[in-house]
């Protein structure tokens, strides 16, 4: 009778043997398979730098060896995961197109010169001073009242739209493809990238959707306020929220993700010392420094050069200045020009033509065509459509009674008379569902835009509504007695 100690031990190197024999068909069939960097230039020195960094940390025989828990890279994102002049910075092209081409929005005169600023100065990029801030400011107030989700819809509209300066590619499609090798290869030796941009967090969010696989919580960027849409003026610890709030955008700037607030951001929210770091400007040093010095563990960081004047609309004769001031700070620089055998894919084709002029050309609002034509010919009449269901609920948030007082009182605050008259207003939501609101009807004659707007932004306020259409007529006006 055979003994069962050796029955099971033959049972058991029988079973580690064919173990060893799948493992070693999967070590051959990955060799076997696609290169991870097929993009990229075989004998491109950043990258094998890059291979050869990993390789060693990844190791757990090497001297260099990083637990995995501690693999941790951070990359900026525009000019090193994406454009960032077709023909300007993707938040900038945003926020011109919310000034100047968004339907929905009423910028103010302070809002209007900043957003024709923005326009003009974007393709020689003849930007005054102090450029990122007066964006984050702008933007802040711009994008103020928007639920996250509007907002992200708002992103979305305009990144679908064919990118500038190129043909074969949208804004959404506009991503470096050796880069995304670049995420992906990392992923797959253990590492944890974190995108740590200037450009706004729910933007990058939003940006990056179905391009690269990094879960939103490992995003960071420039950030302002949020709050509940029921919140008011209470404190976050004195407002509970309820079951009929979502988040809103407000107009309080919280940080400009920039230089050293990079640094700061990062320790807040991953809490380790990041071991690679990726970027592209000056506004990336700090976060490479950060990566490099008092580091317990062997890191590297990348800094990428816009050297490439035929596929994209980087400056050549910047390349050798910058290699040597960059690898002088103790980067790795890559070349796009020599280090990648494409940028965008091969179906894509730099046109070197621009529409951003013409597309942003309608610098005047409707509104501000009626107020013009009025100065010259007559009055102009303003016709405001205010609809009373809550945005978030879409049900009514007064009575139509209590509704019309509320109006009145708000428009005799602000206007020495009005007309306001009843309608019915309807819709067909995304889902199929029909809508029916009540609507008020508001006419307003000898004013200013100005004051519509601040009644406008009251009105906005006490019935819960995302925006008011306002009209603006030109017209001639008679307090007619008789003969």
């Amino acid at each position: 009778m055979k003994n069962k100690g050796t029955t099971l031990l033959a049972l058991l190197v029988a079973l580690l043997l064919a173990v060893s024999a799948l493992s070693g068909f999967a070590l051959a069939e990955e060799a076997d398979g696609e290169a991870p960097f097929e993009l990229w230039n075989s004998d491109a020195p950043s990258l094998n730098a890059l291979i050869e960094y990993v390789e060693a940390v990844t190791d757990e025989e090497s001297p260099d060896y990083i637990p995995r828990e501690d693999r941790i890279a951070t990359f900026d994102m525009d000019g090193t995961l994406c454009a960032e002049l077709n023909p300007t910075y993707l938040e900038y092209y945003l926020l011109a197109r919310r000034i100047l081409a968004d339907p929905t929005y009423a910028p103010d005169a302070e809002m209007l010169e900043f957003g024709r600023m923005l326009r003009d100065c974007a393709l020689d990029r003849s930007f005054p001073d102090g450029m990122d801030m007066l964006h984050a400011t702008h933007a802040a107030k711009a994008y103020s009242g928007m639920t996250v989700n509007e907002f992200a819809d708002f992103v979305t509209r305009q990144i679908v739209r064919e990118a500038d300066g190129f043909d074969g590619m949208t804004y959404a499609e506009s991503f470096y493809l050796p880069m995304i090798e670049v995420i992906e290869y990392l992923q797959d030796n253990g590492f944890k990238c974190y995108i740590c941009s200037g450009s706004d967090r729910f933007i990058c969010r939003t940006f990056i959707e179905g391009m690269i696989d990094i879960p939103y919580d490992q995003i960071i960027g420039m950030d302002v306020a949020l709050e509940a849409t029921h919140q008011g003026d209470a404190d976050g610890l004195n407002y509970v929220y309820a079951n009929n709030d979502t988040l809103v955008r407000t107009d309080r700037l919280l940080i400009k993700n920039l230089k050293t607030n990079k640094v700061l951001q990062i320790a807040q929210e991953i809490g380790r010392q990041p071991v690679l770091s990726f970027g592209n400007s000056s506004g990336d040093v700090s976060m490479h420094n950060y990566a490099l010095y008092n580091n317990e563990y062997r890191s590297a960081a990348f800094q990428l050069i816009a050297d490439d004047g035929e596929r994209d609309y980087g400056n050549p004769d910047k390349g050798p200045e910058l290699r040597e001031k960059w690898e002088g700070m103790g980067f790795t620089v890559i070349s796009m020009h020599d280090d990648w055998k494409t940028i965008y894919g091969e179906d894509v084709v730099k046109t070197n033509e621009f529409h951003w002029l013409d597309d942003l050309a309608e610098n005047i609002t409707p509104v501000e065509a009626a107020e013009a034509e009025a100065e010259s010919e007559g009055d102009v009449q303003y016709v405001m459509y205010l609809g009373t269901n809550d945005k978030d609920t879409n049900k009514p948030v007064f009575t139509q009674a209590e509704a019309m007082e509320q109006a009145k009182t708000i428009l005799l605050n602000h206007f020495g008379g009005y007309t306001i008259q009843d309608a019915e207003g309807g819709w067909l939501g995304d889902d199929g569902t029909a809508y029916q609101e009540y609507t008020l009807v508001i006419s307003l004659s000898d004013t200013t835009l100005d004051a519509v707007h601040a009644a406008a932004d009251e009105l906005l306020e006490v019935f819960n509504q995302s925006s008011v259409l306002i009209q603006a007529n030109p017209t001639t006006t008679e307090f007619y007695s008789g003969e």
